[in-house]
Protein backbone atom coordinates (compact mmCIF):
# COMPACT_ATOMS: atom_id res chain seq x y z
CA UNK A 1 0.00 0.00 0.00
CA UNK A 2 0.88 3.32 -0.52
CA UNK A 3 2.33 5.30 2.79
CA UNK A 4 3.40 8.67 4.10
CA UNK A 5 7.10 7.52 2.50
CA UNK A 6 8.30 7.80 -0.76
CA UNK A 7 6.46 4.94 -3.11
CA UNK A 8 7.48 2.71 -5.43
CA UNK A 9 10.81 4.23 -7.96
CA UNK A 10 11.06 6.74 -5.54
CA UNK A 11 7.95 8.29 -6.56
CA UNK A 12 5.97 10.58 -3.74
CA UNK A 13 3.03 8.52 -2.88
CA UNK A 14 -0.40 9.51 -2.85
CA UNK A 15 -1.47 10.15 1.10
CA UNK A 16 -2.30 7.10 3.25
CA UNK A 17 -6.00 6.31 3.26
CA UNK A 18 -7.87 5.72 6.14
CA UNK A 19 -10.41 2.88 5.21
CA UNK A 20 -12.74 3.65 8.07
CA UNK A 21 -12.80 7.67 7.45
CA UNK A 22 -14.67 6.50 3.80
CA UNK A 23 -17.57 4.11 2.70
CA UNK A 24 -17.69 3.31 -0.93
CA UNK A 25 -17.66 4.02 -4.07
CA UNK A 26 -21.26 2.60 -5.25
CA UNK A 27 -19.20 -0.28 -3.61
CA UNK A 28 -17.06 -1.08 -6.09
CA UNK A 29 -17.82 0.83 -9.66
CA UNK A 30 -16.90 4.42 -10.70
CA UNK A 31 -20.46 4.88 -12.47
CA UNK A 32 -21.29 8.72 -12.10
CA UNK A 33 -20.52 11.76 -10.45
CA UNK A 34 -24.35 11.90 -8.55
CA UNK A 35 -22.64 8.82 -6.55
CA UNK A 36 -19.97 10.62 -5.42
CA UNK A 37 -19.72 12.83 -1.87
CA UNK A 38 -17.32 15.71 -1.03
CA UNK A 39 -15.12 13.59 0.42
CA UNK A 40 -14.61 11.28 -2.12
CA UNK A 41 -14.08 13.87 -4.80
CA UNK A 42 -11.26 15.41 -2.42
CA UNK A 43 -9.76 12.30 -2.04
CA UNK A 44 -9.66 10.95 -5.83
CA UNK A 45 -8.12 14.92 -6.53
CA UNK A 46 -5.58 14.91 -4.20
CA UNK A 47 -4.65 11.00 -5.30
CA UNK A 48 -4.21 12.54 -8.11
CA UNK A 49 -2.30 15.31 -7.46
CA UNK A 50 0.36 12.91 -6.14
CA UNK A 51 0.58 10.66 -8.74
CA UNK A 52 0.98 13.61 -11.37
CA UNK A 53 4.77 13.11 -10.17
CA UNK A 54 5.03 9.38 -11.39
CA UNK A 55 3.47 10.89 -14.38
CA UNK A 56 6.62 13.89 -14.97
CA UNK A 57 9.15 11.36 -14.16
CA UNK A 58 11.39 9.76 -16.79
CA UNK A 59 10.80 6.56 -15.22
CA UNK A 60 6.84 6.71 -15.70
CA UNK A 61 5.87 2.78 -14.19
CA UNK A 62 5.02 1.78 -10.97
CA UNK A 63 3.80 -1.45 -9.77
CA UNK A 64 0.47 -0.58 -8.07
CA UNK A 65 -1.82 -2.62 -10.55
CA UNK A 66 1.19 -5.37 -11.15
CA UNK A 67 -0.67 -8.68 -11.43
CA UNK A 68 -4.44 -6.76 -12.43
CA UNK A 69 -6.01 -6.75 -15.62
CA UNK A 70 -8.10 -4.19 -17.04
CA UNK A 71 -10.37 -4.57 -20.39
CA UNK A 72 -10.80 -1.42 -22.23
CA UNK A 73 -14.24 -1.65 -23.29
CA UNK A 74 -14.80 1.10 -26.20
CA UNK A 75 -18.61 0.85 -28.19
CA UNK A 76 -17.35 4.37 -29.51
CA UNK A 77 -14.71 6.42 -31.08
CA UNK A 78 -12.28 8.27 -28.80
CA UNK A 79 -8.91 9.65 -28.68
CA UNK A 80 -8.18 11.44 -25.46
CA UNK A 81 -10.22 9.71 -22.98
CA UNK A 82 -8.90 5.28 -24.56
CA UNK A 83 -5.17 6.82 -24.94
CA UNK A 84 -5.44 8.72 -21.35
CA UNK A 85 -6.77 5.30 -19.52
CA UNK A 86 -4.07 2.97 -21.02
CA UNK A 87 -1.38 5.19 -20.38
CA UNK A 88 -3.03 5.42 -16.71
CA UNK A 89 -2.74 1.89 -16.94
CA UNK A 90 0.39 1.13 -18.37
CA UNK A 91 1.65 3.38 -15.99
CA UNK A 92 0.52 1.51 -12.95
CA UNK A 93 1.79 -1.73 -14.05
CA UNK A 94 -1.40 -3.26 -15.23
CA UNK A 95 -2.27 -5.82 -17.98
CA UNK A 96 -4.09 -4.45 -20.38
CA UNK A 97 -7.19 -6.06 -22.88
CA UNK A 98 -8.00 -3.03 -25.28
CA UNK A 99 -11.50 -4.40 -27.39
CA UNK A 100 -12.99 -2.78 -30.21
CA UNK A 101 -16.79 -3.20 -31.14
CA UNK A 102 -15.93 -3.13 -34.69
CA UNK A 103 -13.76 -5.91 -34.47
CA UNK A 104 -15.73 -8.00 -32.23
CA UNK A 105 -18.77 -10.36 -31.98
CA UNK A 106 -21.14 -7.20 -31.28
CA UNK A 107 -20.98 -6.70 -34.90
CA UNK A 108 -22.28 -10.12 -35.45
CA UNK A 109 -25.30 -9.65 -33.43
CA UNK A 110 -24.31 -10.10 -29.98
CA UNK A 111 -25.93 -7.92 -26.51
CA UNK A 112 -23.67 -6.34 -24.37
CA UNK A 113 -24.12 -8.08 -21.58
CA UNK A 114 -23.37 -11.16 -23.42
CA UNK A 115 -19.87 -9.57 -24.53
CA UNK A 116 -19.49 -8.19 -20.80
CA UNK A 117 -20.60 -11.76 -19.31
CA UNK A 118 -17.65 -13.43 -21.72
CA UNK A 119 -14.86 -10.98 -21.22
CA UNK A 120 -15.71 -11.16 -17.44
CA UNK A 121 -14.64 -15.22 -17.62
CA UNK A 122 -11.45 -14.18 -18.48
CA UNK A 123 -11.43 -12.75 -15.01
CA UNK A 124 -10.50 -9.00 -15.27
CA UNK A 125 -10.26 -6.79 -12.40
CA UNK A 126 -11.88 -3.28 -13.94
CA UNK A 127 -13.76 -2.74 -16.98
CA UNK A 128 -13.40 0.45 -18.48
CA UNK A 129 -16.54 1.10 -20.38
CA UNK A 130 -17.49 3.67 -23.38
CA UNK A 131 -21.10 3.05 -24.77
CA UNK A 132 -23.77 5.10 -26.52
CA UNK A 133 -26.39 4.61 -24.34
CA UNK A 134 -27.19 5.94 -22.11
CA UNK A 135 -26.96 3.75 -18.57
CA UNK A 136 -24.79 1.07 -20.21
CA UNK A 137 -22.25 1.11 -17.31
CA UNK A 138 -24.67 1.04 -14.56
CA UNK A 139 -26.05 -1.93 -16.25
CA UNK A 140 -22.27 -3.67 -16.01
CA UNK A 141 -22.18 -2.32 -12.56
CA UNK A 142 -25.35 -4.63 -11.64
CA UNK A 143 -23.98 -7.53 -13.45
CA UNK A 144 -20.50 -7.75 -13.04
CA UNK A 145 -18.39 -8.77 -10.44
CA UNK A 146 -15.35 -6.66 -12.04
CA UNK A 147 -14.84 -3.55 -10.80
CA UNK A 148 -16.45 -0.77 -13.75
CA UNK A 149 -15.90 2.52 -14.94
CA UNK A 150 -17.84 4.58 -17.04
CA UNK A 151 -15.85 6.52 -19.39
CA UNK A 152 -18.98 7.93 -20.83
CA UNK A 153 -22.60 6.59 -21.52
CA UNK A 154 -24.71 8.41 -24.05
CA UNK A 155 -25.99 11.77 -23.42
CA UNK A 156 -25.56 10.58 -19.56
CA UNK A 157 -22.35 10.94 -17.62
CA UNK A 158 -18.64 11.34 -18.43
CA UNK A 159 -17.47 11.34 -14.10
CA UNK A 160 -13.11 11.17 -15.05
CA UNK A 161 -13.76 14.12 -17.21
CA UNK A 162 -15.65 16.25 -14.28
CA UNK A 163 -13.32 14.82 -12.25
CA UNK A 164 -9.61 15.90 -14.24
CA UNK A 165 -11.80 19.33 -15.11
CA UNK A 166 -11.95 19.81 -11.31
CA UNK A 167 -8.41 18.84 -10.84
CA UNK A 168 -7.01 21.21 -13.48
CA UNK A 169 -9.03 24.10 -12.28
CA UNK A 170 -8.12 23.17 -8.45
CA UNK A 171 -4.31 23.52 -9.59
CA UNK A 172 -4.63 26.32 -11.27
CA UNK A 173 -6.92 28.50 -9.28
CA UNK A 174 -6.15 26.49 -5.29
CA UNK A 175 -9.92 25.93 -4.91
CA UNK A 176 -13.47 25.28 -6.12
CA UNK A 177 -15.10 26.86 -4.00
CA UNK A 178 -17.26 30.30 -4.34
CA UNK A 179 -16.10 30.16 -8.65
CA UNK A 180 -18.31 31.42 -11.39
CA UNK A 181 -17.91 28.29 -13.76
CA UNK A 182 -19.60 29.08 -17.54
CA UNK A 183 -20.03 26.33 -19.36
CA UNK A 184 -21.27 26.93 -22.71
CA UNK A 185 -22.21 25.27 -26.10
CA UNK A 186 -24.59 22.37 -26.75
CA UNK A 187 -25.68 21.48 -23.34
CA UNK A 188 -28.31 19.24 -24.39
CA UNK A 189 -26.30 16.36 -26.02
CA UNK A 190 -23.51 17.16 -23.60
CA UNK A 191 -22.13 14.35 -21.05
CA UNK A 192 -19.48 16.41 -19.73
CA UNK A 193 -21.99 19.61 -19.35
CA UNK A 194 -23.82 16.89 -17.15
CA UNK A 195 -20.90 15.01 -15.11
CA UNK A 196 -19.40 18.96 -14.75
CA UNK A 197 -22.44 21.01 -13.43
CA UNK A 198 -22.93 18.16 -11.28
CA UNK A 199 -19.72 18.41 -9.75
CA UNK A 200 -18.93 21.60 -9.54
CA UNK A 201 -22.11 22.40 -8.44
CA UNK A 202 -20.74 19.89 -5.04
CA UNK A 203 -17.40 21.47 -4.51
CA UNK A 204 -19.66 25.03 -4.08
CA UNK A 205 -18.87 26.49 -7.20
CA UNK A 206 -21.47 28.81 -9.16
CA UNK A 207 -22.03 27.10 -11.98
CA UNK A 208 -23.42 29.20 -15.35
CA UNK A 209 -24.63 27.57 -18.35
CA UNK A 210 -25.26 28.61 -21.77
CA UNK A 211 -26.09 28.28 -24.85
CA UNK A 212 -28.96 28.26 -27.54
CA UNK A 213 -32.60 27.58 -26.25
CA UNK A 214 -33.02 24.37 -28.60
CA UNK A 215 -29.44 23.32 -26.87
CA UNK A 216 -30.47 23.58 -22.86
CA UNK A 217 -32.77 21.24 -21.51
CA UNK A 218 -35.63 22.80 -19.93
CA UNK A 219 -35.31 21.96 -16.71
CA UNK A 220 -31.19 21.71 -16.41
CA UNK A 221 -31.23 24.43 -13.58
CA UNK A 222 -32.54 21.40 -11.27
CA UNK A 223 -28.62 20.11 -11.11
CA UNK A 224 -27.86 23.52 -9.45
CA UNK A 225 -26.87 26.02 -12.10
CA UNK A 226 -28.19 29.02 -13.31
CA UNK A 227 -29.27 28.90 -17.10
CA UNK A 228 -28.86 32.40 -19.36
CA UNK A 229 -29.46 32.58 -23.38
CA UNK A 230 -26.73 35.70 -23.20
CA UNK A 231 -23.38 34.46 -23.66
CA UNK A 232 -21.92 37.60 -22.57
CA UNK A 233 -24.18 37.61 -19.49
CA UNK A 234 -22.17 33.96 -18.67
CA UNK A 235 -18.79 35.17 -19.56
CA UNK A 236 -18.84 38.36 -17.20
CA UNK A 237 -17.20 38.05 -14.14
CA UNK A 238 -16.17 34.09 -14.41
CA UNK A 239 -13.36 32.28 -13.29
CA UNK A 240 -13.72 29.67 -15.33
CA UNK A 241 -14.79 29.56 -18.92
CA UNK A 242 -15.74 25.43 -20.38
CA UNK A 243 -16.07 25.36 -23.92
CA UNK A 244 -18.24 22.32 -25.48
CA UNK A 245 -18.38 21.61 -29.38
CA UNK A 246 -22.11 21.06 -30.89
CA UNK A 247 -22.13 16.98 -30.65
CA UNK A 248 -23.88 16.67 -34.10
CA UNK A 249 -23.09 12.98 -34.18
CA UNK A 250 -25.98 12.56 -31.63
CA UNK A 251 -28.10 15.24 -33.29
CA UNK A 252 -30.89 14.03 -35.43
CA UNK A 253 -32.89 17.60 -36.62
CA UNK A 254 -30.90 21.21 -36.98
CA UNK A 255 -30.66 22.90 -33.86
CA UNK A 256 -29.24 25.73 -35.28
CA UNK A 257 -29.59 27.65 -38.39
CA UNK A 258 -25.52 27.01 -39.21
CA UNK A 259 -22.16 26.66 -37.51
CA UNK A 260 -21.47 30.38 -38.67
CA UNK A 261 -24.55 31.46 -36.84
CA UNK A 262 -23.83 29.42 -33.79
CA UNK A 263 -20.39 30.96 -34.00
CA UNK A 264 -21.59 35.18 -33.74
CA UNK A 265 -23.30 34.15 -30.92
CA UNK A 266 -21.68 31.34 -28.90
CA UNK A 267 -18.44 31.58 -30.40
CA UNK A 268 -15.49 32.22 -27.76
CA UNK A 269 -13.06 35.34 -29.25
CA UNK A 270 -10.77 37.56 -28.07
CA UNK A 271 -13.69 40.49 -27.61
CA UNK A 272 -16.10 38.18 -25.65
CA UNK A 273 -12.82 37.40 -23.26
CA UNK A 274 -12.50 41.18 -22.46
CA UNK A 275 -15.63 40.53 -20.41
CA UNK A 276 -13.95 37.92 -18.33
CA UNK A 277 -11.77 38.68 -15.40
CA UNK A 278 -7.59 38.98 -16.05
CA UNK A 279 -7.30 35.82 -14.40
CA UNK A 280 -10.41 33.68 -15.86
CA UNK A 281 -8.98 30.70 -17.81
CA UNK A 282 -10.46 28.77 -20.57
CA UNK A 283 -11.61 24.97 -20.86
CA UNK A 284 -12.38 22.37 -23.65
CA UNK A 285 -12.78 18.82 -23.53
CA UNK A 286 -12.29 18.12 -26.93
CA UNK A 287 -12.45 17.74 -29.79
CA UNK A 288 -12.11 21.57 -30.69
CA UNK A 289 -13.97 22.76 -33.77
CA UNK A 290 -11.87 25.95 -34.15
CA UNK A 291 -13.70 28.47 -35.49
CA UNK A 292 -17.23 27.20 -34.40
CA UNK A 293 -17.21 27.27 -30.77
CA UNK A 294 -13.63 28.69 -30.24
CA UNK A 295 -11.52 30.90 -31.85
CA UNK A 296 -7.54 29.68 -32.52
CA UNK A 297 -6.27 32.27 -30.75
CA UNK A 298 -8.33 31.97 -27.41
CA UNK A 299 -7.53 28.06 -28.00
CA UNK A 300 -3.94 28.53 -27.95
CA UNK A 301 -3.61 32.04 -25.61
CA UNK A 302 -1.52 31.35 -22.54
CA UNK A 303 -4.95 31.47 -20.03
CA UNK A 304 -5.89 28.06 -21.92
CA UNK A 305 -5.69 25.32 -19.94
CA UNK A 306 -6.82 22.64 -22.33
CA UNK A 307 -3.51 21.02 -22.59
CA UNK A 308 -3.48 20.93 -18.98
CA UNK A 309 -6.22 18.87 -18.81
CA UNK A 310 -5.09 16.73 -21.11
CA UNK A 311 -2.28 15.65 -19.07
CA UNK A 312 -4.49 15.76 -15.62
CA UNK A 313 -6.46 13.18 -17.30
CA UNK A 314 -3.56 10.18 -16.87
CA UNK A 315 -3.41 11.35 -13.28
CA UNK A 316 -6.55 11.45 -12.37
CA UNK A 317 -7.06 8.02 -14.32
CA UNK A 318 -4.38 6.67 -12.20
CA UNK A 319 -6.28 7.66 -9.38
CA UNK A 320 -9.14 6.18 -10.22
CA UNK A 321 -8.02 2.99 -10.97
CA UNK A 322 -5.69 2.90 -7.93
CA UNK A 323 -8.51 3.92 -5.57
CA UNK A 324 -11.07 0.63 -7.03
CA UNK A 325 -8.48 -1.57 -7.17
CA UNK A 326 -8.70 -2.72 -3.99
CA UNK A 327 -4.92 -1.42 -2.48
CA UNK A 328 -5.93 1.57 -1.15
CA UNK A 329 -9.10 -0.47 1.26
CA UNK A 330 -11.49 2.65 -0.40
CA UNK A 331 -15.24 2.16 -1.09
CA UNK A 332 -16.77 5.85 -1.59
CA UNK A 333 -19.82 6.68 -0.46
CA UNK A 334 -23.10 7.97 -2.22
CA UNK A 335 -23.27 11.44 -1.31
CA UNK A 336 -26.82 12.79 0.00
CA UNK A 337 -26.37 15.77 -1.69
Amino acid sequence: MWGGSPGPLGAKAPPRIDGNAMASLSQKDLLSVEQLSVDDINLILDTAESLREVSARPVKKVPTLRGKTVINLFFEPSTRTRSSFELAEKRLSADILNFSASTSSVSKGETLLDTAHNLEAMAPDIIVIRHEAAGASHLLGRECRSSVVNAGDGMHEHPTQALLDALTVRSVKGRLEGLKVAIIGDITHSRVARSDTILFHKMDADVWVCGPPTLIPWDFDKLGCTICRRMEEAIDGADVIMMLRMQVERQNEAFVPSTREYYNFYGLTRERMRLAKKDTIVMHPGPMNRGVEIDSDVADADYSVILNQVANGVATRMAVLYLLSGNAGLKLKRSSR
